[in-house]
């Protein structure tokens, strides 16, 4: 069970505090604890309340993928589809997960129950549907991202910034096109249309490198213009020290990339020492800046 609920994926979910770091200096000040504390509180039930919902979808994607993961070289060691955790059972598991996600979302606020119940829904849909149409499929797994950033801010009732949304989706775009493009660079398996989705042969390396070029672009050029623009930022830009960062996170994700496709989105992440150490430090430089300017 708790190898099917993937605590290694809850990460994902640090999205959710996106917004508790940039509406600093609009919704709260670092020397009010009286302000922070119960916002910091309330993006961290949001945080486990979506890790737990997104646990449950992996119950019911696994029941849904049993067959077909029965003959991928790396999914069939999973438990659904080893047979060591039945379907019907995942099914169980995952709807009772789901039942107990959403009344955590009910008691946080009436809009982040709005959000986690529309995250659910996407999921499903994704898992039965949307993952077998080309292009739909990258935008349901980026939409999955965005609405997490969304749920950040519905949780400490602050206003969605248009950048955030905007900066989660391209950036959310350019690592679900870079995971598709890693599964195509792999030999296929010896029963390619039971291993593989039949999505994947729609794709050609060229047009996934187009979008992941055109994704990096966007992304670096959205997050400067937020960076310059939102009102709650310092007016002096100096939030700008923090692009250089953004670059380099990027690029060295794209580089790990091509040198390791038999590696998931989520192992290049968090097994590469410097870009954790990247991200680390954003985080670390973005607070001193918004610090800095209270």
């Amino acid at each position: 069970m708790l190898v099917t609920a993937r605590p290694g994926q809850w990460p994902k979910n640090a999205l959710l505090y996106a917004a508790f770091v940039f509406s600093a200096g609009a919704s709260w000040s670092w020397r009010s604890t009286d302000q922070w504390l119960p916002m910091l509180l309330q993006a961290t039930a949001g945080f486990l309340i979506f890790c737990l919902l997104a646990s449950a979808m992996y119950f019911v994607n696994d029941a849904a993928d049993a067959a077909s993961d029965r003959a991928h070289p790396r999914k069939r060691a999973r438990p659904v589809a080893a047979r060591q955790l039945s379907k019907g059972s995942a099914v169980s598991i995952g709807g009772t997960l789901a039942v107990l996600g959403l009344a955590g979302a009910a008691w946080l606020g009436s809009l982040f129950f709005v959000v986690a119940t529309t995250y659910v829904a996407l999921t499903v849909c994704y898992s039965l549907l949307l993952k077998r149409l080309v292009v739909v499929d990258l935008l349901a797994v980026a939409s999955g991202f965005e609405l997490r950033a969304i749920a950040g801010a519905a949780a400490i009732a602050v206003p969605v910034s248009p950048w955030i949304f905007i900066v989660t989706m391209l950036g959310a775009l350019l690592l679900v096109t870079v995971k598709r493009r890693q599964k195509i660079a792999l030999p296929l398996p010896a029963k390619p249309d039971e291993a593989r989705r039949s999505v994947l042969d729609q794709y050609t390396p060229a047009y996934l490198d187009q979008v992941i070029s055109v994704a990096t672009s966007a992304t670096v050029v959205a997050y400067a213009m937020y960076v310059t623009t939102a009102p709650n930022l310092p007016r002096d830009h100096s939030m700008l020290v923090t692009l250089p960062i953004v670059l380099y996170g990027l690029l060295r994700f794209r580089w790990i990339a091509e040198r390791q496709p038999d590696r998931n989105v989520d192992e290049l992440i968090f097994r590469d020492g410097a870009l954790l150490a990247s991200v680390a430090l954003f985080g670390l430089t973005a607070l001193v800046v918004l610090a800095a300017h209270q």
